[in-house]
């Protein structure tokens, strides 16, 4: 029997009752027909969403500006979403990683928003810190007891974790009306560390996380065991990676044996830290690092017509975050895939990836045929990968599945 509860209700179209009862966690402004009482209701609350028959759908947060107007948490019509809901659901992520990750577990993904059922919530770890990113109002006035109920099962867990670190200094956070800001938890803020820096070990090779300036939440986790692929398949090669960020390709590669690696990025900022990173880890002898457009350097290398690298990592940033952008997207990609097919010498090895989810994987997949047939090479496939497990992907939940990572012979 349903709990009595005094929610709003939310009824919706029957399109938005088809997905909700598929299984996909939100319900947009658009797809909004009638609200009761109607009344002003208080960003960030609970709300019911009903059929156009009255028939209960699921609870979750209201956002009154975002145009996901209902982030759904839960289908249960008897949960009373209190504290204890927020520990099954952070117990039952927790355990879950130490599955998956096992040793991997001191550095990885732990919430992953919709896909742990805590939607507009990510949280990594990084050793001794978490980091925290807040997209959602009505996640933004619980993240405190939550950050709070994390620390507690990860020591109970027998973790050492010091601090959590909020990164909320992204524009998207504007949407639902939030502010944008870095800074320590209040949780936290008498005891945090003096440094927002720690090291981390990621397949045998250390690194230094900076989570209060680094990329994103500090690091990029996602391609974790892709890395590791590259240094099995990779010894006696010369490799180029290109926008290789804090150098995480190039480091593996040159772990796992290549003969020489050059890491090319944009930012002297990237460049200083993968040169860094090549220091601690005894690698500066095969790894050297670059700073330079990608886009002119592959398209230097075409018109000399030189094949200096039999190995070719393609690794950029999202070239789209919207369906309206994917055309120009495409065509980014495609530039720069075309370039290493037509560099590469026969016989030699192309990884090339996006991580936009707007880049479904039948037009990534259409674009690098597109680029072959102009090349005039054949795409042999030796890896077809996506993110790591600690990035689950939910099928009825397209948005998390966005990272295509492919390895390729070129014939």
């Amino acid at each position: 029997m349903k709990t009595e509860r005094n929610f709003p209700k939310f009824t919706v179209t029957k399109k938005a009752e088809a997905s909700l009862r598929a299984g996909h966690p939100w319900v947009y402004e658009a797809e909004i027909t009638s609200v009761t009482p109607d009344t002003p209701i208080e960003n960030g609350s609970l709300v019911d969403v009903v059929s156009g028959k009255g028939t209960y759908l699921g609870t979750g947060f209201y956002s009154e500006k975002s145009k996901i107007r209902v982030r759904i948490l839960a289908q249960n019509a008897n949960e009373t979403f209190g504290e204890a809901f927020f520990e099954r659901r952070l117990r039952y992520a927790v355990e879950y990683r130490k599955t998956v990750m096992q040793e991997d577990f001191s550095c990885c993904r732990l919430i992953f928003g919709e896909a742990d059922g805590l939607p507009g919530l990510t949280v990594d770890r990084f050793s001794n810190l978490l980091v925290a990113q807040v997209l959602s109002y009505g996640m933004d006035l619980r993240k405190d007891m939550v950050f709070s109920l994390l620390l507690k099962i990860l020591r109970e867990n027998g973790e050492t974790v010091d601090a959590v670190y909020e990164r909320n200094d992204v524009a998207i956070r504007e949407l639902e009306g939030l502010t944008q800001y870095k800074a320590w938890a209040k949780i936290s803020e008498n005891s945090h560390p003096e440094t927002t820096q720690t090291e981390i070990t990621e397949n045998g090779i250390r690194y230094t996380v900076d989570v209060e300036n680094g990329q994103k939440t500090g690091f990029f986790l996602d391609q974790k065991y892709n890395r590791r692929e590259i240094a099995r398949i990779v010894k006696g090669k010369t490799l180029l990676d290109c926008f290789t960020h804090t150098g995480s390709f190039a480091l593996n590669a040159a772990k796992g044996g290549a003969k020489k690696v050059i890491a090319v990025d944009i930012s002297e900022t990237a460049v200083s830290m993968a040169r860094e990173n090549a220091e601690k880890n005894g690698l500066s002898n095969v790894m050297e690092c670059v700073k330079a457009d990608v886009f002119d350097y592959l398209r230097g290398l075409y018109e000399k017509r030189e094949k200096p690298y039999d190995f070719i990592i393609l690794d950029p940033p999202a070239f789209t975050k919207s369906r309206k952008t994917v055309g120009n997207a495409t065509n980014g990609y495609k530039e720069i895939n075309l370039l290493a097919m037509r560099i590469l010498p026969r016989g030699g090895y192309l990884a090339t990836c996006s991580c936009s989810h707007f880049m479904r994987d039948d037009l990534f997949r259409k674009m690098l045929v597109d680029c072959a047939a102009e090349a005039g090479v054949k795409l042999r496939q030796i890896e077809a990968r996506q993110q790591g497990p600690d990035h689950p992907i939910l099928w009825n939940v397209p948005e998390t599945d966005y990272l295509k990572f492919y390895i390729f012979q070129i014939e």
